[in-house]
């Protein structure tokens, strides 16, 4: 097997022994496994994707994340719940969806604390994160496999741009 020297100054060098604490020794290890994802992250950056985390399940109690684009977005409120979804091209070219429902029904309201109230309408009103709710999240091979699960207007600004490169070079 090659051998690689790496000159490491020593304002680093605490970095690099944590790095080989965490591994269990094996210092070559750790490395690869940071170039891995160094690479697949910057590689993507270049291709126009970026590093996405969502929220899943009831309240967005866990999270996912990949490797996407965003291709459309779409927000409607109404008298019963909010909705959100959104629809990402993945680095592996699937089509990834993810909604968020709220019925208004289940805001979080503290009677006791009008503080807390106001920053639950902040929340409404988009300021901050969105936290309350059903977030759903699924990947399909196809953007036909999304049609009649996504309003309508949604899917057909989706379907314009889904065959389109993520990033469009110009010589211009």
């Amino acid at each position: 097997m090659p051998n690689k020297t790496i000159y490491v100054s020593d304002d680093d060098l605490p970095l690099f022994q944590r790095a080989q604490e965490l591994v269990g020794g094996n210092l070559s290890g750790a490395v690869t496994t940071a170039l891995r994802r160094f690479i697949e992250l910057e590689e993507g950056r270049q291709e126009g994707f970026d590093e996405i985390v969502l929220r899943v399940g009831h309240n967005g109690a866990r999270q996912v994340r990949f490797s996407g684009a965003l291709l459309g977005e779409w927000n409607d409120q109404n008298d019963e719940r909010m909705e959100r979804v959104r629809v990402f091209r993945t680095r592996k070219g699937k089509i990834a969806m993810h909604a968020q429902y709220a019925n208004w029904d289940e805001y979080p309201t503290d009677p006791k604390n009008w503080l807390n109230d106001l920053k639950n309408w902040r929340r409404m009103l988009g300021v901050g994160e969105q936290d309350w709710g059903d977030f759903i999240f699924v990947v399909v091979d196809s953007l036909e496999e999304l049609k009649g699960e996504i309003p309508d207007k949604l899917y057909q600004r989706v379907a314009d741009i889904a065959d389109r490169p993520p990033v469009e070079d110009l010589d211009i």
